[in-house]
């Protein structure tokens, strides 16, 4: 439950793992279903919505473990969840279900952005949830997404 709290945020929230592992209990807004991630890179905070699917996910997770300060915490309770096993959750997530593509933790995050974009999400606001500084840098994300240019209707279709 834990691991798959883990990796469902990261994807749902288009979190960076330095961000997923740094996140406190304070960090959850359910009131508002956001999270809000605090220094990260740049030094910057940004709010980030999530699903109630992801908040009821974080809520069974919660009152299974009951972490302390972290919101995800390694084996020492007073400790955060370490970067190098969070990659190995997603390694054995991969085994499990037979993918045998390369995924990294970070293509969770593009995909989110790619997703969001395909289904119409201006790409201002993907910029800012992304926390990215410089549209060229989200503008990454449009090469990627062929769907929406599938969608568009050529002008010689009604001649």
């Amino acid at each position: 439950m834990k691991h798959k709290a883990m990796l469902s945020l990261i994807y749902a929230c288009g979190l960076r793992r330095s961000e997923l592992i740094n996140l406190t209990l304070n960090d959850i807004d359910s009131k508002r279903n956001v999270i809000i991630i605090r220094q990260s890179k740049g030094k910057k905070d940004r709010i980030v919505p999530f699903s109630g699917k992801v908040l009821e996910m974080v809520r069974d997770y919660y009152k299974l473990y009951k972490p302390k300060h972290w919101l995800f915490e390694g084996q020492n309770t007073s400790e955060k969840y370490s970067e190098q096993s969070l990659q190995s959750v997603l390694k054995t997530a991969l085994e499990k279900t037979k993918i045998t593509k390369p995924v990294t933790l970070h293509w969770l995050r593009h995909s989110y952005a790619t997703h969001l974009l395909e289904n119409g999400t201006d790409l201002r606001y993907i910029q800012e949830l992304l926390g990215h500084n410089s549209s060229r840098t989200t503008e990454i994300y449009t090469h990627v997404s062929t769907k929406s240019l599938q969608q568009i209707k050529s002008p010689f279709d009604d001649l």
